[in-house]
This record gives C-alpha cells, sequence and structure tokens, in this order.
C-alpha cells in the first residue's frame, strides 16, 4: 500500500476515535458551564453579552448567571459556601471579601494574571480588594461617587430652578441657614396641595416626597456624616458616637420625623430600594443615589430628570465611592475554568460589554471612554456623579472582616434612629457598641 495512504488512513482512524471517545487524541477539555453571581439585575443583562463573547473563544465553557437580591446576598452565599454549594465566581464588595479571603475561600488574581495586572484597572478599586499583598479579586466595575436625581416637572410645580438644588447647604445646628430643608419642604405636597411649610400641611396623606432620607448607608448616611466632618468607622472600629456622627444622624432622622420631608422609616428601613421605586413613581423629587442606580433611572424613568451635585454640609460635600470585583471560588471543580474566566474579566474585551449601553463604569480604566462616550450620545451630563470623586472629597467606605455581621448587629438600634422612636444619641451608642463586639469576638 502506498505510504500516503497508510499516513491517509492513520490520520482518519485517529479522528475518528477521538470523536468516539476512544482516550487516544483530545480536542479539547470536557465541557464545563460555570455560575456567575451578582446582586444586580441590570449587570447581569451586561454580562451576559460579555459572556457570549468568552465563550464564543472558548466553546467548552458556557457561564450561567445568576441573580439575588442585595438583601439576601451575602448571608446566602455564605451558606452556599458552608454546604460546597457556591457558585464557581461572584460578585463581591470592599466589605465582603476580607472573611473569605482569610479562610483561603478566595483564588488569587496575583497568582492568575501577575501583580503587573493591578496597573490596568482603576486604583481606587484595586486597593479595595488587597489584603496581605495579595489582590483576592479581580475589579469589575466603579461606583463613581454620589449626586443627586431631579425630577424636572417637581420642580417646575414648586417654582425651583435647577440652579436652585445644585449644592444645597444643610446646616446640623437649628436655626442657621439650610436650603436643602426648605427646598424640600417646597417640594413635599400632601394630597390636598398643602407643602411641608404649611401649618396646614397632612404628613400622613403624602401625594410626593421632597427628598429622599432613608437608611442608605452608601448614598445617605455616609455622604452626611462626611459632609460633617464625622466618620463611621476608624480601622475596624465603629465610631457612631463621634459627635460630628450624631448630629449628622439626626439631621437625617429630622428630615424624615421632624419635618417630614422623606418617607417613614417603616417603609425604607427594610427596603433598600423603596425611595428609588418612589423616584420611578414620580413620587419623590430629589433621589440621592449613585452611578449605580444611572442605567435603570435612564431606561424606566418615564419624566424628564437629570442629575446635580451633593448638598453641601460644614465641610463641604463629601461623596463615597465604592468598586465591585469578582472572585473565585477556590473550591471550584472547574479551576482552569475559573482561572480563564478571570482572565477574561479583568480583561478590556471582557469589560467593554458592561459599558456599552451605560449599565456599569469599567474598572478597566482603557474601557471606561465607552461608558462616558454612551451617555454623552443620549446627552446625559453625568459630572456630578464623579467630580466629588475626582476631587478626592470622599468618605471612605467602610470594611473589613465580620463589617457585615457587626452591621446587622448594629441596625436593630439604627432603625431606631430613622423611625425617630428613641434619642439619637442614646440608639447609636448602644449600636456602637453591638456592633464594636462582634468586630472585637472576631478574628
Amino acid at each position: 500500500m502506498h505510504l500516503g495512504r497508510v499516513r491517509g488512513i492513520l490520520a482518519l482512524l485517529i479522528m475518528l476515535c477521538s470523536l468516539a471517545g476512544c482516550g487516544l487524541v483530545r480536542t479539547s477539555r470536557e465541557p464545563v458551564t460555570l455560575v456567575f453571581r451578582t446582586w444586580d439585575p441590570t449587570a447581569n443583562v451586561a454580562y451576559q453579552r460579555s459572556f457570549a463573547e468568552f465563550t464564543a473563544a472558548h466553546p467548552d465553557i458556557k457561564v450561567r448567571i445568576e441573580y439575588e437580591p442585595w438583601t439576601t446576598y451575602f448571608s446566602q452565599l455564605r451558606t452556599d459556601m458552608a454546604s460546597g454549594a457556591a457558585p464557581d465566581l461572584f460578585w463581591l464588595n470592599n466589605a465582603s471579601y476580607r472573611e473569605l479571603a482569610s479562610e483561603g475561600r478566595l483564588v488569587s488574581v496575583d497568582d492568575i494574571l501577575g501583580a503587573g495586572a493591578r496597573k490596568t484597572w482603576d486604583s481606587d478599586v484595586v486597593s479595595q480588594f488587597v489584603l496581605g499583598n495579595i489582590l483576592w479579586a479581580v475589579p469589575q466595575t466603579v461606583d463613581g461617587g454620589t449626586a443627586i436625581y431631579y425630577n424636572k416637572a417637581l420642580l417646575d410645580q414648586a417654582g425651583i430652578k435647577v440652579s436652585d438644588i445644585d449644592i444645597m447647604r444643610w446646616s446640623p445646628v437649628t436655626g442657621e441657614p439650610d436650603s436643602l430643608v426648605a427646598i424640600a419642604q417646597k417640594l413635599t405636597r400632601d394630597e390636598a396641595g398643602f407643602t411641608a411649610d404649611n401649618p396646614r400641611f397632612d404628613p400622613t396623606k403624602v401625594a410626593h416626597y421632597g427628598f429622599s432620607a432613608s437608611q442608605d448607608l452608601q448614598a445617605i448616611i455616609l455622604p452626611f456624616i462626611g459632609s460633617n466632618g464625622g466618620t463611621f468607622m476608624t480601622g475596624r472600629t465603629f465610631t457612631l458616637t463621634e459627635p460630628k456622627t450624631v448630629a449628622a444622624f439626626n439631621y437625617v432622622s429630622r428630615l424624615i420625623n421632624t419635618f417630614h420631608v422623606a418617607p417613614p422609616a417603616a417603609q425604607t428601613n427594610e427596603d433598600p430600594n423603596y425611595t428609588k421605586q418612589l423616584f420611578l413613581d414620580g413620587r419623590l423629587a430629589l433621589f440621592q443615589s449613585g452611578s449605580y442606580n444611572l442605567a435603570e433611572i435612564y431606561r424606566s424613568a418615564t419624566f424628564e430628570w437629570g442629575l446635580v451635585h451633593l448638598p453641601s454640609g460644614p465641610a463641604g460635600p463629601i461623596s463615597t465611592a465604592n468598586g465591585v470585583a469578582a472572585a473565585g471560588n477556590a473550591a471550584s471543580e472547574h479551576a482552569e475554568a475559573v482561572n480563564l474566566a478571570i482572565e477574561w474579566l479583568g480583561s478590556r474585551e471582557g469589560q467593554v460589554p458592561l459599558a456599552e449601553d451605560g449599565s456599569l463604569l469599567p474598572a478597566v480604566r482603557s474601557a471606561q471612554y465607552v461608558y462616558f462616550r454612551y451617555w454623552e450620545s443620549k446627552h446625559i451630563n453625568v459630572s456630578p456623579l464623579f467630580m466629588d470623586r475626582s476631587n478626592k472629597g470622599l468618605i471612605a467606605a467602610p470594611g473589613g472582616a465580620h463589617f457585615n455581621d457587626a452591621l446587622r448587629a448594629a441596625k436593630p438600634n439604627l432603625n431606631r434612629v430613622f423611625e425617630g422612636s428613641v434619642d439619637t444619641a442614646k440608639a447609636l451608642a448602644d449600636a456602637e457598641q453591638a456592633a464594636n463586639y462582634v468586630m472585637k469576638s472576631s478574628p
């Protein structure tokens, strides 16, 4: 037989045997499906685009994206970790990763990509996920800063100009000039048409509110504390009894319970999305929040809206900025595929799809222009969300091992502060004691 025919037949046999699973030749890895979890359904849509491109490059790896609500996200993750049912990849924030990293539950990003890769991402986000000089999650998003979303129709109804609400002033001292209270009162109206500065105003029958004061750590609590010169934590210690911190909490509580310009805490303490939904329903004039809500508001609001800068307290307009990163489960049965997915999630190609529709500001610096170009094309001025961050007018986002457990311990007393049912200083002292007990009792 001709040598060429022998070689041809042999090659054909090898190919057929490979397709039949004989084990002589393996053309690819066994197909796997990774599970990737976030707490943001809007982000999940963006990640579907990103992982579609990933699978095109790695046909043997599919990614199933799942959503867990923010209110149960971290408790469910801990439960899944303990039972061995945790996802292969998952979102983490600064407050939640240290404990998992210390327990050896996360994959080292430095081991996969090298420490030199850090320079490709936003440095503020990178620094939030480094422990023991190891990067434990790949930076994904930058939560710009905080600003005020406004409902133009409600401003017009009250005879208030957009320029009137840009950097309003607030003071913790009763009797000092306070444009935030004055404007929020004019923007709050009861069902009979009386505004909150009218003696005939009925706070039990409010048609629409002026301001989104609520127990929102990132968007409300931290900016008010920071703009009064206070602190929420120092290191691993809660500092809720610091006088300037107490004054900031007391001010926010008075917006709700004395001036009635924000919805009752009974509606907001357990529902972090209540004020956002109120804004989208056209029943809230001023919604103080971050860039993480920008895409949803753009897609869902049926009225004219825009953005202005934060109110300014005695220490100026102080925002807080956070970031989100994607962690790999060190116990995953698909370690090689997880490593490839982490490499993709940290790349420009992997993060551009997150920005294409304005959903997320990527942590990869070379992809961020896509996000800003998108909002410019929609004629939305997003600069108020990022100005304070660029000027470093920030209060640090709190965190640390067991922070979430400590915050849960403090919550019953924080609830009472926002309900206005107890003395603010006493409730904060009890909250601080409960939170610090958890922090000190934890390794």
